[in-house]
């Protein structure tokens, strides 16, 4: 079993929190030449808001004008488009639609084109009825009018982040997982950090906690700038034959506290319908709600009539750490820490852009070396998938066609999967139809004495 020893030895920065925006922040640091400690609490990385999203990449077109958000994710946009080639990341090309149900949200429509151009997204385009029927033609009657967003993206949300992890691994980083930062002290020159795997000293600290950054803070600082008010999504995922009723991101009119209900493909060959938007206390509570299931369904085939012919392969739920305001909550402390709050939906679009201004607030400059891009493997369907080369060890998960050499390549890797939640997401490994139902045997004994969570163990995924 993968066991990690205590670090005594002293960093130049400590990154707390594996989620997308603390990957994105470990490789930024660590490509810039700063010897990196990634310190993440669960037994795998994106184990918290950053496992369930709806995997687009935004242009930010409708983020509040002049806001730092709006900034952040045109730039991690653009950082994504620069780089994902080279990291073998998919992007699909796909484009959004914001369309009009109601007479009041078609009114709304040149206000927010309106928005996206003092966003810098200069290339939407009004579409009539006509229009919009042709390039969508398995729409609900009572679509009025859209506006089309060309540059928005289907991404893999779980293999960018680990292509992130990867390359600041690459460059020298130090990844820490099951990992608690329990207490720490700043002495006015380095922070002294206590975590469940023993001390840890670092010149400077980024707290990139998610749904427990305040927390981080009051335990750091003895203050915090915000307060998180979990934000739960529930999503439908339909089976693969409904990937072909959208081409482009359905997006709704937003309001003041949320995109609203979305309907796209996934690079999985999927299509998902989600997420909602519901206020509660709790920081771990993803269950499910079946009533409020049953309206995202319904709501899924307003949109699209057709899905009522298609089967639901499953059900998740995904918490955002939204709080009390909704703009993002980037903090430079005198204590030598920054703190980055209340990333919300628009995370995984704006982590590289959240990463290079964290970088520029910090004075510190090291010796960069030479960069070095490795690659992750490939789980989308739109491309090249494992089980059409040779010598892949046979299909272990039939429903999502993935291989033993997959699986054996997710646990041998230089980020190794330490439970079945990091393996899903590094290969989707029952996460088909039969939701595990036939392969879980033989993923167990491939698994066996491989992972810090063991399959025999329960675990919310």
């Amino acid at each position: 079993m993968p066991t990690t020893h205590p670090t005594t030895g002293a960093f130049d920065i400590a990154v707390i929190g594996a989620g997308v925006v603390g990957c994105a922040l470990a490789r930024r640091f660590a490509m810039d030449g700063a010897r990196v400690v990634v310190l993440e609490k669960a037994h795998d990385i994106l184990d918290g808001a950053s496992k369930g999203n709806s995997a687009i990449l935004h242009t930010g077109f409708d983020a509040p004008v002049g806001s730092l958000e709006a900034e952040l994710i045109a730039a991690g946009h653009a950082e994504y488009l620069e780089i994902h080639d080279r990291l073998n990341l998919p992007l699909l090309t796909s484009g959004a639609l914001v369309i009009a149900w109601t007479e009041d949200e078609e009114a709304a429509l040149p206000g927010l084109m309106e928005q996206a151009r003092a966003n810098g997204v200069c290339d939407v385009e009004p579409l009539e009825s006509s229009a919009l029927r042709a390039l969508e033609p398995e729409l609900g009657q009572q679509a009025r009018a859209a506006f089309r967003v060309p540059r928005e993206y289907l991404i893999d949300p779980w293999a960018a982040p680990l292509a992130y992890l990867t390359q600041a691994i690459s460059h020298g980083a130090t990844v820490l997982r099951d990992c608690e930062v329990t207490s720490g002290h700043f002495n006015g020159a380095t922070w002294d950090l206590e975590t469940s795997h023993g001390p840890v000293v670092a010149d400077g600290v980024v707290n990139a906690a998610g749904l427990y950054g305040d927390q981080v803070d009051h335990m750091l600082l003895g203050r915090s700038d915000f307060s998180i008010k979990p934000r739960k999504g529930q999503f439908v995922v339909y089976d693969k034959p409904a990937f072909n009723l959208a081409s482009h991101i359905l997006l709704p009119v937003p309001t003041k506290v949320t995109k609203g209900i979305v309907v796209c493909r996934t690079i999985w060959g999927n299509l998902l319908v989600g997420p909602t938007a519901e206020e509660q206390e709790s920081r771990t509570d993803a269950s499910l709600d079946q009533p409020v299931l049953e309206a995202l369904k319904a709501r899924g085939e307003e949109i699209l009539p057709a899905l009522k012919d298609h089967s639901i392969t499953a059900l998740y739920a995904g918490l955002r750490p939204a709080t009390e305001e909704k703009h993002y909550r980037i903090n430079v402390h005198p204590e030598r820490m920054v703190t980055v709050g209340g990333i919300r939906s628009t995370g995984l679009s704006a982590a590289l852009g959240i990463a290079q201004h964290v970088r520029a607030s910090w004075d510190e400059q090291w010796q960069a070396p030479e960069p070095v891009w490795p690659t992750v493997p490939n789980i989308a369907e739109t491309r090249q998938r494992d089980w059409q080369s040779s010598g892949h060890g046979g299909v272990l998960c039939h429903c999502e066609m993935v291989t033993q050499r997959e699986v054996l390549a997710a646990l041998n890797g230089p980020l190794p999967a330490q439970s079945l939640a990091g393996l899903k997401r590094r290969t989707r490994v029952t996460m088909g139809r039969c939701q595990g139902y036939y392969c879980a045997g033989a993923l167990a004994e491939l698994t066996k004495g491989r992972l810090t969570q063991p399959m025999t163990q329960a675990e919310d995924t």
